[in-house]
């Protein structure tokens, strides 16, 4: 493997309920993911989780810029490309 490896997960078009769907589930996932992180943390070491934290409100921040974009393609009726990559590289630890 390459040393940065590029995953698409999402590349066409699509209609508002569509891409709500689509993008909506992928934030839930990792909204879900930082809170069960934070959960992990308290119950194993008695504290929170600070990244987990931070992430979740930046997460929910998209989510209501998501749904204004959804807001105006269907007030235009338009629909939507959405194209999203996913870089991979190897770090030390």
């Amino acid at each position: 493997m390459k040393n940065t490896e590029t995953l698409t997960i999402i590349d066409g078009e699509f209609t508002n309920e569509e891409a709500k769907e689509v993008l909506l589930n992928m934030f839930s996932s990792k909204i879900n993911f930082h809170n069960m992180k934070n959960w992990s943390s308290q119950e194993r070491f008695g504290k929170d989780d600070l990244i987990a934290l931070n992430r979740i409100p930046a997460l929910n921040n998209e989510v209501k810029k998501l749904e204004l974009i959804i807001t105006e393609s269907k007030a235009k009726n338009l629909k939507l490309v959405i194209s999203s990559e996913i870089k991979i590289s190897f770090v030390e630890e």
